[in-house]
């Protein structure tokens, strides 16, 4: 009798660290009124007929220093929250030597004072904390732009350029990186 209490009580102590852990867990994705704190989006696009989206979290800078302490430099980022940053087209796409392959990606980044590089990965589904480099498609340089007015949500987007082709850009804070893309008729 002993024992089946003991046991009964391990159980029961159990459960309820695992319950306390699950909500924990959840309450640090889940915002103060039970939202997500960064809500997810999806930015779409035509360029040149390819069908282009992003599906990414879009956090806000909520009055912090972002590019250099919230992100530091020299490091992989996500750019998002949550889930990884997925980069879906419908068509092959050329970033000047690289072809592209129509097909879903993650998008990380790795940030730097002078430069910045677009890490194309194949691996998606995962976490925004879990890259695997072994999985990395191609590294992109990137050109940086200094914005006059800060950018208070992080937003991702492929834009047509006049011209042809588009560009893939990123703005947040008073930065805005991007890189050009053709499509492959």
């Amino acid at each position: 009798m002993t024992r089946r209490l003991v046991a009964a009580g391990v159980l029961v102590c159990v459960v309820a660290v695992s319950v306390i852990a699950i909500g924990s867990s959840r309450r640090a994705q889940i915002g103060p009124r039970g939202g997500r704190r960064s809500p997810h989006e999806t930015s779409s696009s035509v360029v040149d007929g390819a069908r282009i989206s992003v599906t990414y979290g879009r956090p806000y800078m909520r009055e912090r220093t972002i590019f250099g302490r919230l992100v530091p430099y020299d490091l992989v980022w996500m750019p998002g929250a949550d889930e990884a940053t997925i980069f879906d087209t419908s068509a092959d796409l050329r970033f000047g030597k690289v072809l592209l392959p129509a097909g879903s990606y993650s998008l990380y980044t790795l940030p730097g004072e002078t430069s910045w590089k677009l890490i194309i990965n194949k691996e998606t589904g995962q976490w925004h904390t879990s890259y695997f480099e072994g999985e990395d498609f191609t590294r992109l340089d990137m050109t940086i732009e200094h914005l006059p007015q800060p950018v208070e949500q992080l937003t991702i987007a492929a834009a047509p350029r006049s011209g042809g082709g588009g560009r893939l850009q990123l703005e947040w804070e008073t930065t805005r990186v991007s890189v050009p893309f053709t499509v492959k008729k």
